[in-house]
């Protein structure tokens, strides 16, 4: 699924080799893929060997950088779609930060 509602240019992004206070920030993990879907109503993709892993990323803002740049770049394939996955949800599912 895409997560368009965290806003990038919220500030919460943290960079994975930023360092504060002598210690390093956490790393949200995040990664971008996409490929061409059997239909545009369900997450079913026409064929797992064309996915696109596009990659993984420190942080939301740079996940969602290229999302915008590689859903920009296919506008024209209304079939085509890219997602975000929240690695680090999976990766520390009990993590305070996933609190809201």
């Amino acid at each position: 699924m895409i997560d368009s509602s965290n806003d990038p240019k919220s500030g919460s992004a943290k960079s994975g080799s930023a360092k504060s206070g002598g210690a390093m920030s956490k790393q949200l993990l995040h990664l971008v893929f996409g490929g061409e879907l059997d239909n545009v109503s369900t997450i079913h993709f026409h064929d797992l060997g064309k996915l696109d892993i596009v990659g993984i990323y420190p942080n939301y803002a740079g996940a969602y950088a290229a999302w915008k740049a590689k859903a920009q770049g296919t506008v024209d394939n209304a079939q085509m779609r890219y997602f975000i996955v929240h690695l680090h949800r999976l990766l520390d599912p009990e993590s305070p930060a996933l609190q809201r």
